[in-house]
């Protein structure tokens, strides 16, 4: 009987320890994971203090955007050559991605005419493209910030005109990170390898 109650007693203090490491290490992943969100590499964009306001008149931080995949293109509204192309170029970028992508991706336009494309602008821009609504995004700042965030993308552009610029055509993809992986160069590429990045950025969040 005394041998019974023992091996009892084994078992429900071996349940017990189990238990207790199992809560101990749940607590541990979370921490890691609270700590993981919290840390912003220096590589990352979201180190920018820079201020931006989108076509809803709001405004962000990059760091706000946080959490997912980003694919970004500069362009400006009143663009007749590359831009169009370039839209066509995002479009059909979103439109190749898994639906269980989609969800964890922004695709977000970026103005280099900040003068022009004023939140109200952006916005009759959005809808005249049918970019509305998710995934999509359009953001402005001052001409300092946009000149600077041009700078960490290697986009260079030089106003030849007030109402035209001369501009380098190229497709950047973030990871949640805010870190570049891949950036897509030119008009109307395959646009194969950069999804494959976009989703090799989202299986890895």
């Amino acid at each position: 009987m005394k041998k019974v109650l023992l091996i009892c007693g084994l078992l429900v203090f071996a349940i017990v320890s189990c238990k207790n490491n199992t809560n101990a290490e749940a607590v541990t992943e979370t921490a890691q994971k609270v700590e993981k969100s919290d840390v912003i590499s220096d590589m990352s964009i979201y180190n920018l203090p820079s201020t931006w306001t989108n076509q809803n008149a709001e405004d962000i931080q990059l760091k706000d955007l946080k959490g997912d995949v980003l694919v970004m293109v500069m362009i400006y509204t009143t663009c007749k050559a590359a831009c169009p192309r370039l839209v066509a170029d995002m479009r059909n970028i979103e439109k190749q991605l898994p639906e269980n992508t989609k969800g964890k991706v922004k695709m977000i336009f970026v103005s280099i005419d900040p003068e022009t494309d004023t939140p109200e602008r952006l916005k009759e821009f959005a809808k005249e493209n049918f970019m509305d609504e998710e995934p999509w995004l359009f953001l402005r700042s001052t001409e300092q910030n946009t000149r600077e965030f041009a700078a960490v993308l290697a986009v260079k552009y030089k106003e030849i005109t007030p109402m035209d610029f001369s501009h380098s055509n190229i497709i950047s993809v973030f990871n949640e990170e805010g870190e570049l992986v891949f950036q897509q160069e030119g008009l109307g590429v395959n646009s194969d390898e950069t999804i494959q990045n976009i989703e090799k950025a989202v299986s890895e969040m």
